[in-house]
């Protein structure tokens, strides 16, 4: 199996890939019309990326392709929608940079509140201003809301604790018992979250549902001097109602993602963000600690090795989780060459279309039962056929 990789992972995982039996192509500096070349010349079965784009075209280069890897949690950056016309597989490695995106919402919760980057100017310039800087109110007390509990809002709240907040949050997904043991309070939107905090913290994953999450009627309900903190996706934030709020409430924000960001690892940078006092920028760099990278590479190299070795994909994010199947044949045959065959024959001639198969060998290997989803109009006259035919033990069909 030929892996591409498309940006910077660790040695040790290329030489656990080549140990699967992977051939490993390692080009970081792969992206746009050079990684499309790439692809068409190399022909890999896998493309592994961390912040460089996967577009249409990319898929359109090479048949080969199976399976795309974003080393990271989120896929924003690449085209899933594609990838699933084209039968490519996209995973992706949740969970294994929480701790460094949570120690880095933390860390801008401090630096807010202390005003710390500002202390370390100001020094570094020769101004001593201690009356100006020892004025903080400090943390223990305040109240922390977490919107998105997925892994990385959880070790959010687990450090909040360690300071002695007081936490409330929202996901769609959040019960009161799930409350209970996260030791924290439910809120019913994030609107609600954002009267009731002050602090606000965004992790939920950037897709059509989550886009302008925290939008006007957000901001409109957020507390005056509130701090918010976005280390996700720009997407999720509408940045002209965040910018009211600054100017209006006097909210300060501390983001590691904003719009328009640079795609280059370094750089001239300018932003209207950039230079305005209350907000705190950081360079995108939630996931980016030695730890965090290392365990993303070796989820990356899991995957691939999971996917050569037995064709499943751990961590699929564009598998349907409902197909439109009408209705399931199940059929008890003789473990035998061409007996599924001759079923799929008269599944086609009838005009059903497959969408789940699975087939349960019994032991000794004498017998088998296959269950086949499909969607189609059901035809009694096409079980009895398929019930006819060499092999077959017994067919039933039900609706789904």
């Amino acid at each position: 199996m030929r892996v591409l990789l498309a940006d910077k992972l660790s040695d040790s995982v290329i030489i656990r890939l080549e140990k699967a039996g992977c051939t490993v192509d390692s080009r970081p500096e792969l992206k746009g019309e050079t990684l499309t070349s790439a692809v068409a010349e190399l022909k890999p079965h896998v493309l592994v990326v961390r912040s460089t784009k996967v577009t249409e075209a990319d898929f359109d280069a090479s048949p080969t392709l199976e399976l795309v890897v974003r080393a990271g949690a989120g896929y924003d950056n690449i085209d899933v929608s594609k990838a699933s016309g084209s039968g490519v597989f996209v995973a992706n490695c949740p969970g294994k940079n929480a701790a460094a995106v949570a120690e880095l919402a933390i860390g801008l919760m401090l630096a807010m509140d202390r005003s710390i980057p500002d202390n370390v100017i100001d020094a570094r310039n020769g101004v001593w201003n201690k009356a100006l800087y020892g004025g903080a109110a400090g943390l223990k007390g305040k109240t922390l809301g977490v919107i998105g509990l997925g892994n990385i809002g959880k070790e959010v709240i687990r450090r909040a604790h360690g300071l002695e907040m007081n936490v409330v949050g929202w996901s769609r997904s959040l019960t009161g018992d799930m409350a209970d043991k996260l030791g924290i309070k439910a809120m019913d939107s994030p609107d609600a979250v954002a009267s009731e905090s002050d602090v606000i913290s965004l992790h939920v994953a950037s897709n059509a549902d989550t886009k302008g999450l925290a939008g006007a009627s957000f901001f409109e309900a957020i507390k005056d001097g509130a701090f918010f903190i976005n280390t996700t996706r720009a997407a999720v934030v509408d940045e002209s109602a965040m910018v009211r709020a600054m100017e209006e409430k006097g909210v300060r924000v501390g983001l590691d993602v904003f719009s328009d960001e640079p795609t280059s690892k370094s750089g001239t940078f300018t932003h209207s963000l950039a230079s305005n006092p209350s907000v705190y920028l950081t360079h995108h760099i939630g996931a980016s600690t030695g730890q965090a990278q290392e365990a993303i590479a070796q989820e990356a190299a899991r995957i691939i090795e999971t996917y050569s070795r037995t064709g499943d994909v751990p961590n699929c994010v564009n598998i349907a989780t409902h197909t439109p199947a009408t209705h399931q044949l199940t059929v008890r045959h003789l473990d035998k060459v061409g007996v599924l065959s001759r079923v799929l024959n008269e599944i086609s001639i009838a005009n059903w279309n497959v969408q789940e198969m699975e087939n349960v060998v019994f032991d000794e290997a004498r017998a088998a039962c296959a269950y086949i989803r499909f969607n189609g109009f059901q035809d009694e006259s096409v079980v009895q056929r398929i019930s006819e035919l060499e092999d077959i033990l017994a067919v039933s069909i039900i609706s789904l």
